[in-house]
């Protein structure tokens, strides 16, 4: 069974692994039901969507109407005015055909000017606010991608007790100083607050370039046991971290399988000789 850790101050005690629902953005929902199914065998009880995954909300919703939620379950918004982003939020609700949310998050918000709309007078953390105030919502989050995204989050986190945030992080990201630099700020103070830290694009192998994409993932990802196997476990071996999964359902039980038999994390030579080998890239460009 994969491991389990308290979700920061929301005192779930959610497994390391999260079910990444954006691998059900294009997938008939006897997939999306078999993925379910098999992640909840491996012990994971903590699943994250976004109204902009496709057909991602309408799966995990259809498979709730049927069986409930045993889980804890995280949506986001990515309208940046608080009257739109409630309207979104109202609509994943009927999407998901629940009541609440134990999670909403400010969805892939880095950019500056889209920043200062979100977190202003007026912003979409207005309405987060309002909606965790009317009982719809139990927590708040924001989320970012890109070599900014530590940076961004320490000012969220300057502007607003945010109680999760989530962003890139792999050995690839390990290795870019500033990165990292950042990283160690971020962590520094979600660690003095108990704010829970996600992860992401922990399988990147390189940026797809011109080649055919064969996996619905927005990188090239690992694909063999082995090296799913170190990339996951990597990132385990940080106690302070929660991996959401990859955002291909093929590839999802060879991630799951990886964290299941997690004991210890492979040593940064180790990863190195596999970033060598692999000729690996990061997905990110300094």
């Amino acid at each position: 069974m994969i491991a389990k850790s308290v979700f920061g101050r929301t005192g779930h005690l959610s497994s390391r692994v999260i079910l990444g629902a954006a691998a059900f953005s294009k997938v008939e929902q006897a997939e999306a039901d078999a993925a379910i199914e098999l992640a909840l065998s491996y012990g994971v009880n903590h699943v994250d969507v976004a109204a902009s995954y496709g057909d991602a909300e309408l799966c995990v919703g259809d498979w709730i109407r049927r069986h409930g939620v045993p889980f804890f379950l995280a949506t986001k918004t990515g309208e940046r005015t608080a009257l739109k982003a409630r309207e979104e939020f109202l609509h994943s609700l009927d999407r998901l055909h629940v009541d609440k949310v134990d999670l909403l998050q400010l969805h892939f918000l880095i950019d500056p000017n889209e920043w200062e709309i979100a977190l202003g007078l007026g912003g979409a953390l207005e309405a987060l606010i309002r909606l965790q105030e009317e009982g719809l919502i139990t927590y708040i989050g924001i989320t970012g991608h890109g070599l900014t995204a530590p940076s961004m989050h320490l000012r969220a986190l300057e502007r607003f007790d945010f109680d999760s945030v989530l962003l890139p992080y792999s050995f690839l990201m390990h290795q870019i100083p500033q990165y990292q630099a950042d990283f160690d700020n971020l962590m520094q103070v979600c660690r003095a607050r108990n704010v829970a830290v996600q992860t992401i694009k922990s399988l990147v192998h390189t940026p797809w370039g011109d080649a055919l994409h064969t996996r619905a993932t927005w990188y090239r990802p690992l694909e063999e046991q082995v090296d799913i196997d170190k990339a996951v476990q990597w990132v385990l071996g940080h106690e302070d971290l929660f991996l959401n999964s990859i955002g291909d359902v093929n590839l999802l039980p060879r991630v799951l399988n990886a964290a299941d038999r997690f004991i210890a994390p492979p040593s940064d030579d180790e990863m190195r000789m596999q970033v060598e080998a692999l000729a690996m890239e990061s997905l990110f460009s300094e």
